[in-house]
């Protein structure tokens, strides 16, 4: 698997992406999102993963993992949101957290639990995608998930 980190060159293209197999857009460029991508042969983007860390560093929201549909199934989802998690242990944090009211088999499978909003929303208060979602009331209509980090 060969992740391409996203550039502000990438972000229409990652939006169009993202848009297809119905994940968050928002805050796609902002500069604590890390986002990456998997192009096929032809260039086409067919995964994308990443994260935002809060202000301490300790905890980070997993965002834009996805496949291309003709992709799933075969544990591509599950290679790059591992590779967001590994990548987000690296730089320090110690919890993962995302929202996701479609897929908590995935990520129970990931070892996820289901976790308290609120506390999700007061740890990771500063990323854009908290911070939208509380501005736009979106926060009470999703699911957080929760799992610990190791080093």
């Amino acid at each position: 698997m060969e992740l391409i980190r996203c550039t502000a060159a990438d972000a229409a293209e990652v939006e169009a992406f993202l848009r297809e197999v119905d994940l968050t857009v928002t805050g796609l460029d902002a500069p604590a999102v890390r986002l990456w991508v998997e192009r096929d042969t032809d260039g086409r983007i067919v995964g994308s993963t990443g994260y935002e860390l809060s202000g301490d560093g300790q905890h980070a929201l997993i965002r834009s993992v996805a496949v291309i549909p003709e992709g799933r199934l075969a544990g591509r989802g599950r290679e790059l949101a591992t590779w967001a998690l590994e990548r987000a242990a690296e730089e320090g944090a110690t919890t993962a957290w995302l929202f996701s009211r479609r897929s908590g088999g995935f990520w129970q499978s990931l070892g996820f639990a289901a976790a308290d909003r609120a506390e999700l929303a007061r740890v990771l208060a500063e990323t854009y995608q908290v911070r939208t979602f509380v501005e736009t009331g979106q926060l009470a209509r999703e699911v957080a998930w929760a799992r610990e980090l190791s080093a």
